[in-house]
């Protein structure tokens, strides 16, 4: 039962084609966390466009997958971007993200036997 992640906005999006659904959500739970190390890289060296290009690459996907919390935390790590702001004021944004997104993959390989 998902309880991290929404599959409605896929299944609509496919028109209820399990082969598409079950592409979408292999690329979330191979490409995302991969994304995320980028993400997590360009904050900690403070390479804004780094971490900007790859948190505008996932966001459609947080936002398909249903996962809305770090959909809108994602938003936030773009306009931190854009600011070029201090590495602390969005450590704990970035740190949010990760766990919703690990608690949804983990989520999903129980739930599609992945």
């Amino acid at each position: 039962m998902a309880l991290h992640y929404n599959l409605a906005k896929v299944y609509a999006l496919s028109d209820n084609d399990p082969d598409f659904v079950m592409q979408i959500i292999s690329l979330f739970v191979t490409e995302v966390p991969l994304d995320l190390k980028q993400i997590d890289l360009g904050i900690k060296t403070k390479e804004h466009k780094l971490a900007y290009a790859y948190a505008h690459k996932i966001k459609p996907t947080l936002d398909l997958l249903g996962l809305n919390m770090a959909y809108e935390e994602i938003l936030q790590v773009e306009a931190w971007t854009k600011t070029e702001g201090k590495r602390r004021e969005i450590t704990a944004t970035f740190e949010s993200i990760q766990d919703q997104v690990e608690k949804a993959i983990k989520e999903i390989k129980k739930d599609f036997e992945l």
